[in-house]
């Protein structure tokens, strides 16, 4: 059920693109390749473990946690603002 001037399907819609950027960035994201034994960021060791875990990670879990806390931050608003709705 759509509300306003949108049509039926509307919500939903803006729902299944939401999770369909989420996907497609998560998959961007996923690190390829060679792993790094040292970190990108710090430069400390990468432990074998977390090598073995994700190939063709770059960071410690230090600085990954850093970095997933900066990407949490931005997102993406669909809805617009109620000041656009009205004009």
């Amino acid at each position: 059920m759509a509300n306003g001037w949108a049509r039926d399907g509307a919500v939903q819609d803006q729902i299944d693109d939401t999770v369909r950027d989420a996907v497609q960035r998560a998959r961007t994201m996923m690190p390829a390749g060679e792993s790094a034994e040292y970190c990108d960021d710090c430069g400390e060791d990468i432990p074998e473990r977390r090598r073995q875990a994700l190939p063709g990670t770059r960071t410690c879990v230090a600085c990954q946690s850093i970095r997933d806390a900066t990407l949490r931050s931005v997102g993406i608003n669909r809805r617009g603002s109620k000041d656009s709705q009205l004009k």
